[in-house]
């Protein structure tokens, strides 16, 4: 599960079982968030910017090649990324298309960093990044001056040419999201003047954070509309020593298998906790998980720590749908999670869900119905009645749909059910974790 998914290649099942607890301690890949914006500011600054723990999975590679493109200096020497940059607003043309994978972060920032340079780029991805839609995005960078020819629908394939100078905007979001945010934010840093963004709820903030610390100049205010980010254009950014933290969407997996396999007792190092990600731990403790955070440190102004997981009986729960924006990604292990509590947990306020690699809901309704868990589909959600801790039937074969978060979702569930769970196609795991089996198998998972 190292090369990339490939239309043509053959699938790739997967099944894992575990006949014992979990037990042991095991680190997760770093941050795809910040390891996505490590090398996109990292091209932007002047001089070299060297990245530790750089999450090295499809999406992020495809990011990496795509700046490359554009004339950024990457090489990986020593486990370490060594980034030289072209400077804001010394981005290239690109001679070939942006070949963004399964990436849909990598689309849209690198959309944003775009708008406000002098080039023309075309974006293409796979099968499943080609049905995602970019309007979102496409709306206020059209604001901003750049132009776009995009497939029906908004879709990939799509060229879009940046317009310099651009126009600064003040840009509410009509939707929680921290890569429209982003978007216009990196397109802010080429463009003179005032750029701001206003989020109504909150979103995930690194990109604030390490623009912040890369040297562009922020304001970050409270309004009677939100929370209010301004950036300063026309920045100069400084290259950085960054330590990227674990994914605590990755954790996520490990985290919710100990859970709910009898016996297990997992801890999981190094793990981001930043308020803005760290949702999924408040709700599964709310549920009655026994999760200590534990070591709590601050790396490169992120906050870090260690998570030390004990199986635990689950009781449902009605989610509140305020935590969506700080676990979004979260959602497919959680229903796994609920799969396990004692009663219905109630899960709503998922709309996002639908816009994913997959439609996250359906998928996951039509999985968790195939392996014998009872499950109410919403319009913006779903509503799981739990085995009380059981093991669930299992013993179907998932149509995961190229998504990598369905397809370790139930990998988890497989984990304690009573008929193996297979996987239709596991090669869609490397995009964002290329060593999920093997971790899981070295905490005693087969």
């Amino acid at each position: 599960m190292t090369g990339p998914a490939q239309p043509s290649s053959a699938p790739l099942p997967l099944s894992l079982v575990a006949e014992g607890p979990l037990t042991g301690t095991t680190g997760v890949p770093g941050d795809k968030s910040i390891s996505h914006r490590s090398l996109m500011l990292g091209a932007l600054a002047v001089g070299e910017t060297v990245i530790d723990g750089l999450l090295e999975g499809e999406d992020v590679l495809a990011t990496a090649a795509a700046m490359r493109a554009m004339g950024a200096d990457i090489t990986r020497r020593d486990s370490r990324w060594h980034v030289h940059g072209v400077g804001v607003g010394g981005l290239l043309q690109p001679q070939v298309a942006l070949d963004m994978g399964n990436s849909g972060t990598s689309t849209r920032l690198l959309m944003g960093l775009v708008a406000s340079h002098p080039i023309t780029a075309t974006f293409i991805g796979d099968a499943s990044l080609s049905r995602r839609p970019m309007g979102r995005v496409i709306d206020p960078l059209a604001l901003m001056g750049a132009r776009f020819a995009a497939s029906p629908g908004g879709r990939l394939p799509l060229t879009m040419t940046g317009l310099c100078p651009a126009v600064p905007l003040t840009y509410t979001l009509p939707v929680a999201s921290a890569q429209v945010k982003s978007a216009v934010l990196l397109a802010g840093l080429n463009t003179p003047g005032e750029t701001t963004v206003i989020e109504p709820v909150a979103t995930r903030d690194h990109s604030e954070r390490m623009l912040a610390g890369f040297g562009a100049v922020l304001r970050i205010e409270g309004t009677a509309q939100g929370r209010a980010i301004t950036l300063t254009g026309e920045a100069e950014l400084r290259p950085q020593a960054i330590t990227v933290p674990g994914d605590p969407s990755s954790a996520a997996f490990p985290m919710v298998a100990a859970l709910v396999v009898p016996g297990s007792a997992v801890t999981i190092t190094n793990v981001g906790i930043n308020p803005t990600r760290a949702g999924l731990i408040g709700v599964l403790q709310a549920m009655g998980a026994d999760i200590a955070v534990v070591n709590e440190r601050s790396v490169g102004g992120e906050p870090v720590a260690d998570l030390v997981v004990r199986h635990s009986p689950l009781t449902s729960i009605e989610v509140p749908p305020d935590v969506v924006p700080s676990m979004v990604d979260e959602f497919p292990v959680l229903f796994v999670a609920a799969a396990f509590a004692n009663g219905r947990t109630v899960m709503r306020g998922l709309d996002e869900l639908r816009v994913k690699e997959s439609d996250r809901i359906a998928v996951m309704a039509r999985g968790l119905a195939a392996c014998d868990v009872t499950v109410e589909e919403l319009p913006d959600g779903l509503i799981v009645s739990g085995s009380g801790g059981e093991a669930v039937g299992g013993g179907a074969t998932i149509a995961t749909e190229l998504d990598h978060r369905i397809a370790m979702s139930f990998a988890v569930l497989g984990l304690h059910a009573r008929q193996p769970v297979t996987i239709d196609d596991a090669r869609p795991i490397a995009t964002s974790f290329p060593g999920f089996v093997a971790m899981l198998q070295g905490l005693g998972a087969r």
